[in-house]
């Protein structure tokens, strides 16, 4: 268990980490171009990876349900939306928010069993935890909106 959670850290700073440099390769290339170089980086460097760790067994495909193949088609929509969401909202806002609908849709997911995965029960508690994370998100966000309205308030000099 200590290693998943530690997992689960790392890859939480490793998403935060990315966002902001996909959002500065955005400024200079685009959507599209930054969509294109980071999977692109993404799926050469996991082949070279897999290959050293796994050898040929790497490109063993059996076994996999047709509609598997294209959860990497989603990945296109989370660098794309994200770049987005950073560049309209800044990356504190955007990630938090795509944080804590990447929680809800995780809870719905496991509430239905989606794509065979175990049912786990709904309960009041984890709803409660994600009403308790956008309360959080929109604390910040009004803090952020006071701040910017004293701002304009006190004379330039």
């Amino acid at each position: 268990m200590v290693v998943g959670f530690l997992f689960a850290i790392i890859a939480g700073s490793f998403v935060s980490v990315q966002n902001i440099f996909n959002s500065k390769v955005n400024e200079h290339l685009g959507t599209l171009k930054t969509t294109i170089l980071v999977l692109g980086l993404g799926c050469i460097t996991s082949f070279i990876i897999g290959l050293f760790f796994e050898g040929k067994q790497m490109i063993s495909f059996e076994n996999i349900k047709f509609w598997y193949w294209f959860s990497g088609l989603l990945g296109i929509g989370v660098v794309t939306c994200l770049v987005q969401g950073i560049r309209l909202l800044g990356p504190t806002y955007a990630i938090s928010i795509a944080l804590t609908s990447q929680l809800a849709f995780a809870l719905l997911w496991d509430s239905v069993g989606i794509l065979g995965l175990e049912k786990i029960p709904f309960t009041f508690k984890q709803l409660v935890g994600v009403i308790v994370i956008v309360g959080g998100i929109l604390v910040f966000k009004w803090n952020e909106i006071k701040i910017k309205r004293v701002k304009k308030s006190i004379p330039q000099k």
